[in-house]
């Protein structure tokens, strides 16, 4: 296979969002950016992520001087429920709270997608942009207090959005889902597909060789 026609950076430390990414043939850069969610209190699930990942996004594409043509990746994902937007846990106590609420129920995993294709490589022209949310319902099942508290005892609940994982230790507690599995691991492969067509960047491109 021919090298990728395109450098791709992921501006997230989401080890599950590269390995998705690894998964499907890239070989992106981790490029973390240094925006602080905290700062961004938007009560909307959907502008919330929409609005951290074009931040982080920007943030690392201004920081990059490419020389190849480049593709910078920004997300972030919560867990939507009953209206409210579940980033990751503030500590143990928060998480087994969440599991409490969410036990037998469905809420829905958003994740926002940011995408700049730098102009760096295209002939001087200016980078361009797109913008979009996925939306994924979740569906968990019943468990009980005891599996709760071993679950949260692990730490895997500690550091994802939602408090749980369906890639993980947390695979058993989720009944089914409604919409693109990869959005609940964090990044929409489909919606990324989906984009990139827009800015005329064909999928099959950014193949990694070591995928072949």
């Amino acid at each position: 296979m021919a090298r990728s026609a395109y450098h791709v950076v992921l501006a997230s430390a989401s080890p599950a969002r590269l390995e998705t990414l690894r998964r499907a043939g890239l070989d992106p850069e981790v490029v973390v950016s240094s925006v602080d969610e905290a700062e961004l209190d938007v009560p909307d699930a959907k502008v919330l992520v929409r609005d951290l990942a074009a931040a982080k996004c920007r943030e690392v594409a201004a920081r990059l001087a490419p020389s190849t043509p480049t593709i910078v990746v920004g997300c972030d994902s919560v867990l939507d429920l009953d209206g409210v937007a579940l980033g990751r846990p503030r500590d143990a106590d928060d998480a087994r709270e969440r599991w409490q609420r969410l036990r037998g129920r469905s809420a829905v995993l958003v994740t926002g997608h940011c995408i700049r294709l730098l102009g760096a490589g295209h002939g001087g022209e200016p980078d361009a942009e797109r913008v979009a949310v996925a939306a994924t319902t979740v569906h968990f099942a019943d468990l009980s207090d005891t599996e709760i508290e071993a679950y949260v005892d692990t730490g895997e609940p500690l550091v994802v959005a939602g408090a749980f994982t369906i890639d993980g230790l947390g695979g058993a507690f989720v009944t089914g889902v409604e919409g693109d599995p990869h959005n609940v691991v964090g990044i929409s492969l489909p919606l990324l597909h989906d984009m990139l067509g827009e800015l005329g960047v064909q999928w099959t491109d950014l193949w990694s060789p070591l995928s072949s």
